[in-house]
């Protein structure tokens, strides 16, 4: 009986440290700016092996959508 009454125990010390709630952060989604199609004066460059497209100050990366303005 004693026995039972110790894993019994264990088992409901072991479960109190694994809680079912989870911490979860919301934060608004950040603003994406899409471009078409860029100019003709923008330049090819490579920062870390990733191909970029830089043109006025400001690196773009190719997607599906377009040309999105990244921070490197």
């Amino acid at each position: 009986m004693m026995k039972y009454l110790v894993y019994t125990l264990i088992l409901v010390f072991a479960l109190s440290f694994n809680s079912c709630a989870r911490r979860v952060v919301v934060t608004q989604p950040t603003s994406v700016t899409v471009v078409k199609k860029l100019p003709r004066q923008y330049k090819i460059v490579r920062v870390k092996g990733k191909r970029y497209y830089f043109f006025n100050g400001k690196h773009y990366q190719k997607t599906r959508r377009g040309f999105v303005v990244v921070r490197v």
